[in-house]
């Protein structure tokens, strides 16, 4: 009875027949190539020359394809064992197109690498498996040739993908990063920086009580970033200027907006008034700064003029705030 509650609904590699191993490999090396040539067509506007590389390893991969399935139709007629990498316990799984879909260049390029690997590790164990000496030998065939794919996409890679074309796309695939992520980011980072600096602490200094402090910071924290985070988002689709998914970007803007406000909320938490305003002063000088550097990191602002803009912009929103909370 517990035996049956606790077994597993996959089977295990070591239960599976010569048959079903082979009709395994046959599901498998469809699969990734159906996996590659979905990379190409997600690249091929982007990134033709990538896009290449991808359909031709897909080419490989069919050519594995064919082979197994003609040592299959010899050894066990026409009719294919129908088992899928799903269905066998530690085997490797690829993830639905619709999860590959927000991947980058990168990221894919790491994926194919793992697929080639974990391939390579399956036809080792299943040509140990294999009694039949043509099968045997072309499972080892196949795991030597997985084990070769990573020459084989470097070569490609050398062939549709040079030097030059890679250096130009992944300034292509850094350059939606800004614009996807860092810019509506950044903007975030000091609209919720700055702007909250003047409520926060001209509640400070009107009220001198922490927990109200926190309260007004709070609610301009938090009310800044839904307002910015849908501003982002519902202004630009993304279509014509190329920035990248809405939802992305409003996200990182509406996050980035409350967490600037945040850092210098957080320290009214503590009761004392002048510790938690000390503390406030130097977050808030921190996040200036943060601001500075991201600018000189990401859209290539020279430091010192960058520092020099949100100091100048930071300390004046600053005293006005403290002005107006003594008057």
């Amino acid at each position: 009875m517990l035996s049956r509650l606790f077994r597993s609904p996959k089977r295990s590699l070591e239960s599976l027949s010569e048959q079903e191993i082979l009709a395994l490999a046959i599901g498998s090396e469809e699969d990734d190539a159906r996996i590659y040539l979905a990379y190409a067509d997600m690249l091929k506007a982007t990134y033709p020359a990538s896009a290449k590389v991808f359909e031709e390893m897909a080419d490989v991969e069919n050519t594995h394809r064919r082979s197994l399935i003609a040592i299959y139709r010899q050894r066990f007629g026409e009719r294919i064992t129908l088992i899928r990498r799903e269905h066998v316990r530690g085997f490797y799984e690829r993830k639905p197109d619709w999860l590959r879909r927000s991947l980058s260049l990168e990221k894919i390029r790491g994926e194919a690498e793992a697929m080639e690997r974990q391939a390579y590790r399956f036809y080792v164990e299943a040509a140990s498996r294999v009694a039949d000496a043509p099968t045997r030998q072309l499972l080892g065939d196949l795991a030597l040739a997985e084990q070769g794919h990573e020459d084989i996409t470097r070569m490609l890679g050398e062939k549709h993908a040079p030097e030059a074309v890679r250096q130009e796309e992944d300034k292509a695939v850094r350059r939606q990063f800004v614009l996807t992520y860092v810019q509506p980011g950044l903007a975030g980072l000091m609209d919720g920086s700055v702007s909250t600096l003047a409520p926060i602490f001209a509640a400070a200094f009107a009220t001198q009580d922490t927990w109200q402090t926190f309260l007004v910071g709070m609610s301009a924290s938090v009310g800044a970033g839904i307002s910015m985070g849908f501003t982002e988002a519902a202004h630009d689709d993304g279509k014509i200027s190329g920035r990248g998914s809405p939802i992305k970007r409003g996200l990182a803007c509406g996050i980035m907006t409350a967490l600037g406000g945040l850092g210098h909320t957080l320290p009214y938490l503590i009761p004392d008034f002048m510790t938690a305003t000390t503390l406030a002063v130097i977050i808030a000088v921190f996040e200036l700064w943060a601001i500075a550097f991201i600018q000189n990191r990401y859209m290539e602002t020279p430091f010192l003029r960058a520092a020099f803009q949100v100091v100048v912009g930071g300390g004046l929103v600053l005293g006005a705030g403290i002005l107006i909370g003594n008057s």
